[in-house]
């Protein structure tokens, strides 16, 4: 059953692949160079034991921390992903207060008010399970200090920087 909901989110979102409709340069390099990239890395192989979502979730945090390149980050599930991602950075326990937040990975369900207000325009949030959440996920999308967002079905990524035009973007992934 899971196949059949896999191939139809696919299918509804096909038009919103590869950066179709983006306008903005900026954005439009960041769908197609960290969100669809297809070309393999040098530690994908590293990740071929984990089953399908957390490979492709995990593929996607990689880029977006060799892409970022955090200086610390809280330790997660995904750590073994954002570190090869980025070796420089310092895994750090959920409770250490960082100051502000560079890179972060969140559920919906989690306490993201809280996390807000340690971001600035350089910090990303990572937003898992938006759609079980929906309301939730449009709360945050429609803050006053969140600029643009990227709705990927599996996952949304909150960027802060207010100097930009912000924009809330679907894309299949």
């Amino acid at each position: 059953m899971w196949w059949i909901r896999r191939c139809f989110v696919w299918l509804t979102r096909a038009h919103k692949c590869q950066g179709f409709g983006i306008q903005s340069p900026t954005d439009y390099a960041f769908v197609r160079e960290v969100i669809n990239q297809h070309t393999p890395y040098y530690a994908y192989e590293t990740f071929v034991e984990d089953d399908w979502l957390t490979r492709k979730l995990g593929r996607l945090y990689f880029r977006l921390a060799n892409l970022r390149q955090p200086h610390h980050m809280v330790r997660d599930s995904y750590a073994r992903y954002w570190k090869a991602g980025c070796r420089t950075m310092t895994l750090i326990e959920p409770a250490a207060d960082t100051g502000v937040i560079e890179l972060a990975r969140l559920t919906v369900d989690d306490d993201v008010d809280a996390m807000l207000s340690r971001c600035d325009a350089n910090s990303v949030l990572v937003i898992e399970g938006i759609y079980r959440n929906w309301e939730r996920w449009h709360m945050l999308q429609n803050d006053k200090r969140v600029g643009t967002t990227f709705d990927l079905y599996y996952c949304g990524l909150l960027f802060f920087d207010k100097h930009r035009y912000g924009h809330k973007y679907k894309v299949n992934f």
